[in-house]
């Protein structure tokens, strides 16, 4: 008589311990598309109706922070953490809804410390802080942030005091626009901070890769350009790459004899994959992935694409897995995003755990009525 209820139990333990996405308690039903995994188990959340969340138990709780000040209408779409007490948060939104506001506190007080200058035009659209490699005194002191463009040109901004305070990038740093050319916001993930410079991706009337490359031919003088390539990915209003993430090789700096070097955000030996779509028909594959081995120079579509229009990508350096999400699914790639293979939901997983995902750090997602989920360690094995 005991037998059954043993061999039952066991069988939930062996479907459950096979799981792929842990689907967690948030207590919000706000939009959330901010995430940032800080790691030792902190993480940040963010979204819609002011809304930001903090968890440091890897996520088995998350706790509701205090609204920062006229912030309960804002729409919170990118989060940037550096421990437990200090974050950075960035509203989207015309004009003066693009704000950022600073807590150092664990979120139990936030201040205003940058409003849009462009209002009533622009829109912030990106925030990433800079890994500065091997030197851990600076990391998080510089920040980068992005807007849709304004007379021409995309916005941007810098930070170089862990942002406190930011100042616009002009001259031959500033990045024309093409003629309807946007940056999309869906997952805070359009804009890529690699070694202290930044990379982004845009969508609209084209989809492309832009950063800066410093090319040093005739010593003192320096000439700085804005390179990139274009991205085979869907295109159109609110349509193209929506998330870009790298597999970073070893650095390396080009040169030859006569002096003449380059010196990019990403180099011949990393891996970058871009995604993206058409939001509104989530359901096509095609034109959703590329691949640039070449410092976004060149792009070539994937040859499996994912299943359908995807927010947000992101590399598992310890699996050496791509995991990509969207609405409809989440896919995962371990050819450096050439093919892509669906992750569905396990026995005993909710039948819908796979989808309805803004935004990634893994091993974390965030999505519309308050979702949040943790990927587990085995679902990204090779």
């Amino acid at each position: 008589m005991r037998s059954l209820p043993f061999i039952f139990f066991l069988s939930l333990f062996v479907h459950s311990a096979h799981a792929q996405w842990v689907i967690q308690e948030s207590n919000t039903t706000a939009n959330l598309s901010g995430i940032h995994n800080v790691g030792g188990g902190i993480a940040w959340a963010s979204g819609t109706q002011g809304t930001i969340l903090r968890t440091a138990d890897e996520g088995n709780t998350w706790q509701r922070c205090a609204t920062a000040p006229n912030a309960e209408k804002l729409d919170f779409r990118g989060i940037q953490a550096f421990d437990q007490n200090t974050a950075i948060v960035m509203s989207s939104g015309p004009g003066a809804q693009s704000r950022i506001y600073k807590t150092t506190d664990g979120c139990l007080t936030w201040s205003l410390v940058f409003t849009n200058p462009d209002a009533p035009n622009g829109s912030f659209k990106g925030i990433q802080f800079v890994d500065t490699v091997g030197e851990d005194r600076d990391r998080g002191r510089i920040g980068d942030l992005i807007g849709d463009p304004v007379s021409g040109k995309f916005v941007e901004f810098r930070t170089y005091d862990y942002g406190q305070t930011w100042g616009k990038i002009e001259g031959a740093w500033r990045t024309s626009a093409k003629r309807g050319e946007i940056l999309l916001a869906a997952s805070n993930s359009a804009l890529l901070g690699v070694r202290s410079w930044r990379l982004f991706v845009t969508g609209g009337a084209v989809s492309r890769s832009r950063t800066i490359e410093e090319d040093v031919k005739h010593d003192p003088t320096v000439y700085l350009k804005s390179v990139g390539g274009d991205i085979p990915l869907q295109h159109g209003a609110s349509v193209g790459a929506a998330s870009v993430a790298v597999h970073l090789g070893p650095a390396e700096t080009i040169a030859d004899p006569s002096s003449k070097y380059i010196v990019r955000a990403v180099h011949s030996g990393d891996i970058l994959v871009a995604v993206g779509g058409d939001p509104q028909h989530p359901e096509i594959s095609v034109g959703t992935c590329a691949i640039s081995t070449d410092g976004s120079l060149h792009w070539s579509a994937a040859e499996v694409p994912p299943g359908g229009y995807r927010s947000s990508v992101a590399y598992n350096a310890d699996a050496k897995t791509w995991v990509t999400v969207g609405p409809n699914g989440t896919d995962i790639s371990t050819d450096e995003g050439r093919s892509w293979r669906a992750l569905k939901p396990s026995p005993g997983e909710p039948a819908d755990a796979d989808k309805n995902w803004n935004a990634l750090s893994l091993p974390f997602a965030v999505g519309p009525d308050g979702r949040i989920g943790k990927l587990r360690t085995n679902a990204v094995k090779p």
